[in-house]
């Protein structure tokens, strides 16, 4: 990717939100001694976090930032830059936005519940649920696996490399038909045959968006408003189908159309170009909430959660393991963590939880990254930190 030149704006950050109960001394020792470490240790772990928030906002080019993390029963939101280049509002707390692929474990997760089922299986074709769909150009729907979608190893040619977003920015509002979108994809070969390799494609989740429909005779925004958000209770969380709104408060969503071009306003655009691959709408209050349901095992069986949680490398330098819809990545304070990166017209969002359920960390920055990744290792080195906290 190329680097962009960083936009400097105005990048006042604030704490805005720190809500929590301070956990009582343990037994022994002095516990005035033991607070005021704790105290530090905390002060320390907000210093670099605002440090990480306040880059995204000034040398990352970002117009505004929001991370929100969660741990225990304490709940820290540190907001940064505005929320609108045009009135310099700043960005609110509780703001929501466009989550792009972190759409991904959503849909995952009510695939695996329908393998639970015994309505799908993982190491059915493809043919089985959508007879015909994947013909074309080598790509064969007999010789892909549901799980070889769900885990990037189908080697489908990737929508993204065939769908630019300078043509979605001519009509921002059309509607887009997900067979219409797997259509433009198989017009192309695929990379490498099912199985053989790892390549990030989202021709796979537009897929299994149609294969839920097909075995649920649902949409498959519908079956995750029912099987997901409804229990959790996810009051900021939509599918949004074809309305270009965000409701509730939220940041505009901003675009860079090339190195040194202004940034162009996508705040209002038709979702269904992203579809089961990058659609919906979300908080960091609801994703943090989501991501803890779904590493402690509450929305699936444990055979399925031992299926989503099994990992294969995808050769990035950075250590990513990708699961079925879900990735991992290692932590500098030891260990790894669980969660997703999103891109959507307007936004980038990173998000992810420690497996014992401990934190769970996501940010959000109002500007897609434009080819640049400065802004995406500052994000994810923000969700690390955060997920760290002060364990050093």
């Amino acid at each position: 990717m190329t680097e962009h030149k960083r936009r400097a704006l105005g990048g006042a950050l604030t704490l805005a939100v720190v809500v929590g109960l301070t956990a009582a001394a343990p037994h022994g020792g002095d516990p005035a001694s033991r607070d005021v470490a704790a105290e530090t240790a905390r002060g320390a772990d907000h210093a670099r976090l605002r440090a990480l928030v306040h880059r995204l906002t000034t040398v990352d080019g970002g117009p505004g930032a929001l991370l929100e993390v969660r741990g225990g029963r304490a709940t820290t939101v540190l907001t940064g830059g505005v929320a609108d280049v045009r009135t310099q509002a700043p960005v609110r707390p509780g703001s929501r936005f466009r989550i792009g692929s972190m759409t991904k474990p959503f849909v995952a997760t009510v695939l695996l519940q329908l393998v639970g089922e015994g309505r799908v299986a993982l190491d059915a074709p493809v043919e089985r649920y959508l007879p015909g769909v994947v013909r074309g150009h080598g790509n064969d729907g007999r010789k892909i696996t549901v799980r070889q979608l769900l885990q990037h190893t189908s080697g489908l040619p990737d929508i993204l490399d065939h769908l630019r977003p300078g043509d979605v920015l001519k009509d921002p509002l059309a509607h887009h038909d997900l067979r219409d979108l797997v259509d433009i994809a198989l017009a192309h070969p695929p990379t490498f045959e099912p199985g053989t390799g790892w390549r990030y494609s989202n021709t796979g989740y537009l897929l299994l968006g149609m294969v839920i429909e097909k075995v649920t005779g649902h949409a498959y925004g519908t079956e995750i408003r029912r099987r997901v958000i409804a229990p959790l209770g996810l009051r900021d969380t939509y599918v949004p189908g074809d309305s270009g709104r965000i409701p509730g408060p939220h940041p505009r969503g901003y675009a860079r159309t090339g190195k040194d071009a202004p940034l162009v306003d996508v705040t209002a655009i038709n979702p269904t170009v992203a579809g089961p691959a990058g659609s919906m709408i979300s908080s960091g209050t609801d994703v943090n909430r989501f991501l803890d349901a779904l590493v402690r095992g509450r929305l699936l069986r444990p055979a399925q959660q031992r299926e989503m949680t099994r990992t294969r490398p995808t050769g990035n330098s950075d250590g990513r393991a990708y699961g079925l819809g879900l990735e991992s990545r290692p932590l500098p304070c030891g260990g790894r963590y669980w969660g997703h990166t999103g891109d959507m017209l307007g936004y980038e969002t990173a998000a992810g939880a420690t497996a014992d359920g401990r934190r769970q960390a996501t940010v959000m920055v109002n500007v897609d990254p434009g080819g640049s990744d400065a802004q995406s290792d500052d994000m994810k080195a923000a969700v690390r930190t955060a997920l760290c906290g002060d364990r050093r």
